[in-house]
């Protein structure tokens, strides 16, 4: 069946929510490892704009199907990074790179497999913010649909291989390729945050973010590791999650961030942020230095303010105060069904609000 999505959570016409929503059900509900060839065109990409999708990816390839992209690419702009480049040949794919700045302004996805051909149009690249928080709509076609029109994804491939612009194919076994340098360094040491992901997230706390955090010590209730559970629409809001499990049988991808406890005083140069890949999809942000606290309880509301590219502050506000009835309502979509909400604002919004200044701001001018 077709439908169409505006997200983040705005309006849809059937089950999926957004683009990650629709592209779990080409790629994954509904379609056997294996079976055809999976497709990605988009003109920008970045490794936490693949990341939901790079064991099914392996999956994919491991059971006999093929993975075929197609990225632009420029020495001169941050259009496709490395990092996503390097992880889906890892995946098997066989990527291919356009170079020439913003030609490639279009993004579609899909699957051609035993069952037909389906094809998501849509204005979300593979990106972090493409997949999570920028507004972007998608429209998927189904094998009916594609068939009805005349589409095919060999055809569409066929043709845009054939144009006369500057095409390359990178290989892992060749880092030193010209084609690497029409690729930027999402973890470059120089990278500056841009304006519009200078962003808090609130976030409403429940009883498994909280519980360790008033447990007493040495008490079963502290057991286990400190975390609060975020979003499963968190892909922009870290910076890429390149560190993968290597143990247990469930894919997780991870960061490490430098997380400021202002209500503690103290900073954690080792603040790890994970993705459950394989198992509910959510992301996992690690707070050890509030166990035993008490500075938070269930209701409480956390504001994670990220002010440079792997820089963060967390504050805590206690439900009674004028900060957390002033910020709650931003907390605008829930997490699961227990009343966890969470949401996002501009820095400046935020720093208006609780009279504030957060961390120094470095911009490109």
């Amino acid at each position: 069946m077709n439908e169409l999505t505006l997200h983040p959570n705005v309006y849809a016409t059937g089950h999926s929510k957004g683009l990650v929503n629709i592209l779990e059900r080409v790629w994954v509900r509904e379609h056997k490892p294996g079976d055809g060839t999976l497709y990605v065109l988009s003109g920008f990409g970045n490794y936490n704009g693949g990341v939901r999708f790079f064991e099914t990816f392996r999956g994919h390839k491991a059971n006999g199907g093929k993975i075929i992209a197609i990225f632009a690419g420029s020495a001169g702009a941050r259009l496709t990074s490395k990092q996503v480049v390097s992880e889906m040949l890892d995946c098997g794919a066989k990527v291919h790179i356009v170079n020439r700045k913003r030609l490639l302004h279009a993004k579609c996805y899909g699957a051609q497999t035993s069952t037909g051909d389906s094809l998501v149009v849509t204005s979300g690249n593979f990106t972090g913010p493409g997949m999570s928080q920028n507004v972007e709509m998608s429209v998927l076609l189904d094998p009916d649909s594609t068939a009805a029109m005349k589409f095919s994804w060999d055809g569409l491939l066929k043709s845009v291989l054939a144009q006369k612009w500057a095409f390359y194919e990178p290989s892992l076994a060749d880092k030193k390729a010209p084609v690497w340098k029409l690729l930027y360094d999402e973890q470059a040491s120089d990278v500056i945050l841009d304006e519009t992901d200078e962003v808090t997230m609130v976030l409403r706390l429940s009883h498994a973010d909280t519980a360790r955090i008033n447990a007493p010590k040495g008490s079963d209730a502290s057991k286990g590791t400190q975390y609060f559970w975020l979003s499963k629409d968190c892909y922009d809001f870290f910076p890429p999650l390149t560190i993968r499990n290597m143990r247990g049988q469930k894919a997780t991808y991870s960061c490490v961030v430098s997380m400021n406890y202002i209500d503690l005083g103290i900073v954690d140069d080792d603040c790890r942020v994970t993705f459950e890949a394989e198992n509910n999809l959510d992301f996992r942000l690690g707070t050890g230095p509030l166990r035993y606290s008490g500075l938070a309880e269930e209701g409480d509301l956390a504001a994670i303010t990220r002010i440079r590219d792997t820089s963060y502050e967390l504050r805590l506000y206690r439900q009674r105060s004028r900060e957390h009835k002033a910020l709650m309502p931003f907390a605008v979509n829930f997490i699961g069904h227990q009343g966890k909400k969470y949401g996002y604002m501009p820095n400046a919004e935020f720093e208006g609000i609780v009279g504030l200044k957060v961390g120094a701001k470095q911009r490109a001018h």
